[in-house]
């Protein structure tokens, strides 16, 4: 156990490292993936498949997350290292692939305590395990110094001999299908910046706030609408009316969603709409980062468990312009732009 005020500056990179590596891919299936993991100048990852799916994504800190909210809730290492290995296997996840591999470049200032970084590590590895993807190892990555903090994770899936679930493909007449959840996360992290303490909350606002800072992607759902034919499909990060704009460009269609299914996803965010006189609505539209899976299936195929179905897909009318419907009717493009917004 190290000392509870020790610094990363008081330590060695290599000296720090020794205190990251055993935490590491603890209960991972050393699959056949990793051939050399940390501790060389670079891993060395087996593709069997021959094809590699490929994604990564950064958190910074007071952009990402903060190290204090407004509510008093402190976030911990093992937060962002369980959300940093969450939104990436989310992407891997979209693709109807299963994670290998990761790598991880931690950046800390100088005054970072040693136990949040150790804490990280065990946030990471404890997501990949408790997430479901436990043939995914860490195979190694960096670390750096900085005026703030800041993670990037690269990842490696494989696709098994399959073909990929990109988000081109919605046909007209297909069911639009939802599985994890929407809005939480928003919610969450609503009561976050909120002047409502952390301590004073209920325990259905607290489990809003863990889906903030500890997101569960569905990570069994990808594989499986792949196997159960689904055409198109993508991670909802950024909400789920501007990431269904975006799959319905790519597939040249419209999304039509159903008003009473939205309705139905709005009912666990009432605790903390309550609270906070808002509406929740808007956090099902447009609230990102719980990280679910948003699919398009043919007509009459029966959803893999998970899925729910939440509209239909249309073809374009000749005056219409591809984008997110509601009953009929145009939906605006709320949702989260990490330079708009």
């Amino acid at each position: 156990m190290p000392e509870p005020q020790l610094t990363v500056a008081e330590l060695s990179e290599s000296g720090l490292l020794a205190r990251i590596f055993p935490r590491l891919n603890n209960g991972s299936e050393q699959g056949t993936s990793l051939v050399l993991g940390p501790g060389d100048d670079a891993a060395i990852v087996a593709v069997p498949d021959g094809r590699a799916v490929v994604s990564i994504d950064t958190q910074v800190q007071d952009q990402d997350f903060r190290l204090e909210w407004a509510n008093g809730y402190r976030t911990t290492g093992f937060d962002v290292g369980w959300k940093a290995a969450a939104q990436n296997l989310s992407d891997i996840n979209a693709m109807g692939a299963k994670a290998t591999s990761m790598v991880v470049s931690l950046t800390l200032p100088p005054e970072t305590l040693v136990a949040w970084v150790e804490d990280f590590a065990d946030g990471l590895s404890h997501a990949i395990h408790e997430l479901g993807a436990r043939g995914c190892s860490v195979a190694g990555g960096d670390l750096g110094r900085g005026r703030e903090l800041a993670v990037t994770v690269a990842i490696l899936g494989s696709l098994a001999g399959k073909p990929p679930v990109l988000r081109s493909g919605a046909r007209n007449g297909d069911t639009v299908a939802l599985a994890g959840t929407v809005g939480w996360a928003a919610a969450g992290l609503a009561l976050l910046e909120s002047s409502q303490r952390a301590d004073t909350l209920t325990p259905e606002q607290r489990t809003l706030v863990e889906r903030q800072c500890r997101p569960v992607p569905p990570l069994a759902a990808g594989p499986r609408a792949l196997e159960s034919g689904a055409t198109a499909m993508m991670d909802i990060s950024d909400g789920l009316v501007r990431d269904g704009i975006r799959m319905a460009a790519a597939s040249g269609v419209v999304l039509n969603l159903d008003p009473a299914a939205l309705k139905e996803l709005a009912i666990p965010l009432l605790p903390a709409a309550e609270l906070l006189a808002a509406d929740p609505m808007l956090w099902v539209l447009g609230g990102g980062e719980d990280h679910g899976l948003l699919a398009t299936f043919p007509a009459g195929v029966q959803l893999p468990p998970g899925f729910a179905a939440i509209g239909s897909v249309e073809a374009l009318a000749a005056t219409e312009s591809t984008g997110v419907n509601i009953a009929g009717m145009p939906a605006d493009a709320v949702g989260w732009d990490h330079f708009a917004d």
